[in-house]
């Protein structure tokens, strides 16, 4: 399925087209991030198929996304840097409060705003080619896609304080270990991997989908008072649902699978 921009490509997967498949097409530019793709990234999620139920980002090529795409960097006054730095803050906000759960198929350079774009994903998968980089301490830049609000939030800030002071890379191994990463797998099945995933969440109730992504990281910020109070709300919302209600009944009856060990 085409979007108005060619670089960036949404594909249905699934039985019932359930998965979105986004994928970012400039493989010759390591699928580096210019104004265009970002804001075909805040459409393509502000209008989804009602059908969809978990989306998977991806790029082309041995890549996954390189950054901003330094070719088209403009020389701004600080309201006009502001303004577009809102502008980016706007489309990955989409991506991280829209209506699914998304997972990045991470491979290849994770660097600056492409890793911008992977923590406003919900999970990330890394293959043993990926690596990690916020070089814009060592370019004179200051990162502007809303990595300073949500890298710190996986890794600490002192992790990213040194990443952008020092330019250091980590690898897939480190990436995972120090939280930039859920899943860590062998190189070239990061999007099978994904997409298995996307898989398995798109059966969850739709609900219980929405209250994880948009409750839990509020609850997570609010006062231990306040939270417990937005998760009582969110409780007898979610379990108010008929689908909740045909789940739990399942369960009781033994028609549902039990946890176990994997």
């Amino acid at each position: 399925m085409s979007t108005k921009n060619p670089d960036l490509t949404l594909t249905l997967r699934g039985e019932q087209a359930e998965i979105a498949l986004i994928t970012l097409n400039r493989p010759a530019k390591r699928n580096a991030l210019n104004d265009g793709l970002v804001l075909a990234l805040r459409d393509v999620f502000q209008n989804l198929p009602s059908g969809v139920r978990a989306a998977v980002v991806h790029g082309e090529g041995e890549h996954f996304c390189a950054g901003l795409d330094l070719s088209e960097l403009q020389e701004r006054d600080a309201g006009q840097g502001m303004q577009h730095s809102r502008m980016w803050h706007a489309a990955l906000e989409c991506v991280e409060r829209g209506p699914v759960p998304v997972i990045a198929a991470l491979h290849g350079a994770v660097v600056g705003g492409g890793l911008e774009l992977a923590s406003a994903c919900h999970i990330r998968v890394a293959d043993d080619s990926t690596f990690y980089a916020l070089p814009e301490g060592t370019r004179g830049i200051f990162v502007g896609g809303g990595g300073s609000v949500r890298i710190p939030k996986l890794i600490g800030v002192a992790r990213m304080t040194d990443m952008m002071l020092t330019g250091r890379v980590y690898d897939a191994a480190d990436g995972e270990r120090i939280g930039l990463a859920q899943y860590k797998v062998p190189a070239g099945t990061a999007l099978d991997k994904a997409l298995d995933l996307a898989k398995r969440i798109a059966t969850n109730a739709p609900l219980t989908n929405y209250a994880l992504m948009h409750a839990l990281p509020r609850i997570a910020e609010q006062p231990a008072d306040q939270g417990f109070f937005t998760e009582a709300m969110m409780a007898a919302i979610v379990q108010s649902a008929p689908e909740a209600k045909e789940r739990v009944r399942a369960f009781l009856d033994g028609k549902a699978a039990k946890v176990q060990k994997s």
